[in-house]
């Protein structure tokens, strides 16, 4: 192999074999050699010994005049700082790319959901949503161990300025459960959401439905486009002042004295309650017509009352109640057309309106409380274990009563 100083006259002037390849090597930088093809392709590469083998071996530097002798020699005294440092330059590369398949952002979610979500979190299918619909679309394919927080800003401020601050709150604090998973896991060294401040501004949510929108809720909730079992699943959630996951997901065995008026209840356990805790739910009468209205829709088979029609043997997600609520806007008409199109609400302002109409039902804040399964913060619960069976019963038969009256 011909040795010679590299210049660009040099590499531009010398021409191609009429067969084979022509091989020179650099004076100047130890290791650089140039290759020149008869179709007069032209490369770089580095020669060196592997340093466990010692066999003798060639690391491509790329090809030129797209890489430029300056570049090829700073490459090139770079792999052989690595071969003095006993890395295999080639060996190096080839693990490199590995990595970039196996630590991309999608590999690390679906590790999140299987290993940490899916176990642990009953807003698993939530978490599921929000990384399809916000975060995969961006950062599939990025790596993970490359992410920083000037990535995550721009995401996060991308969903602020679409019109849904509250959104990206939640996405953002995903992210940052996500990389704390990866911490954990030794995957990744830092969390990238750390310390990183709210983007989204969030107002305290005051929505609570009118007479007027209530009577057109109950009406549209049971007619398309919202199907029937769903809309039986809204005014459930609306008559017991449940979230719309709990609603949604109620199994027949959570159910007793379904047939006795005055006695039917719905035992939420623990596993499905946002604070760990079982609620013992009262049915009134309008809430236990619409349970066995729910179920005269559902086969001997089915162990849910809301069957998923998506996912076989489960139910459906407190999603399709939300989606429902918006499907909804577009038949309401008159006054509450109005209000409800300038602010169209969502299962949980259901649950407000509970709260609310039972505050001006004249029910006590304790009675309210146990009906909407809320934690007492004073120091009596640890001792005050009674459940308020009673005083539940009589103020959801009051609540059950006076919407009666408002939707005639």
């Amino acid at each position: 192999m011909a040795q010679k100083a590299f210049t660009d006259n040099l590499l531009k002037g010398t021409k191609a074999p009429a067969s084979g390849r022509l091989e020179l090597s650099d004076l100047r930088c130890a290791g650089l050699e140039f290759r020149i093809t008869s179709g007069g392709i032209r490369t770089f590469s580095f020669r060196f010994r592997d340093p466990a083998s010692g066999a003798v071996t060639r690391a491509t530097v790329g090809r030129y005049p797209d890489i430029s002798l300056s570049k090829a020699r700073e490459a090139a005294d770079g792999m052989r700082g690595k071969v003095a440092a006993g890395i295999n330059p080639v060996e190096e590369k080839k693990r490199e790319r590995g990595n970039a398949t196996s630590k991309t952002f999608d590999v690390l979610a679906a590790r999140y959901m299987d290993e940490h979500a899916r176990r642990f979190k009953r807003s698993a299918d939530a978490d599921d949503r929000n990384l399809k619909l916000h975060v995969l679309p961006k950062w599939r394919k990025l790596r993970y161990d490359k992410i920083r927080r000037a990535d995550v800003i721009e995401l996060i401020e991308g969903i602020v300025k679409a019109g849904s601050p509250v959104q990206a709150n939640r996405v953002q604090a995903l992210i940052s459960m996500v990389f704390s998973f990866a911490l954990d896991a030794d995957l990744v060294e830092t969390n990238p959401c750390t310390r990183l401040r709210k983007r989204g501004v969030e107002n305290r949510g005051t929505r609570v439905l009118t007479d007027d929108e209530l009577r057109q809720f109950w009406k549209r909730a049971v007619l398309p486009p919202v199907s029937r079992r769903v809309g039986l699943a809204l005014r459930l959630a609306l008559l017991t002042g449940s979230r719309c996951s709990e609603a949604a997901g109620i199994h027949r065995s959570e159910l007793a004295d379904l047939a006795t008026a005055g006695n039917a209840s719905w035992l939420l356990p623990a596993e499905r309650s946002k604070n760990g805790r079982a609620h013992f739910v009262p049915l009134s009468e309008l809430a236990r017509q619409t349970m066995i209205a729910a179920i005269d829709l559902i086969g001997d088979d089915d162990d849910y009352i809301f069957p998923s029609p998506v996912e076989q043997a489960g139910p459906i997600t407190g999603h399709a109640l939300t989606v429902a609520m918006r499907r909804m806007t577009e038949k309401m008409d008159g006054d509450a057309g109005k209000t409800w199109k300038a602010d169209a609400p969502s299962p949980h302002d259901l649950r407000r309106t509970f709260a609310t109409r039972l505050s001006a039902l004249g029910v006590p804040k304790e009675d309210r409380d146990a009906c909407m399964n809320h934690m007492r913060s004073d120091v009596g619960v640890h001792y005050d274990l009674y459940e308020r069976a009673d005083e539940k019963r009589r103020a959801l038969e009051k609540w059950a009563d006076q919407l009666v009256l408002i939707v005639g």
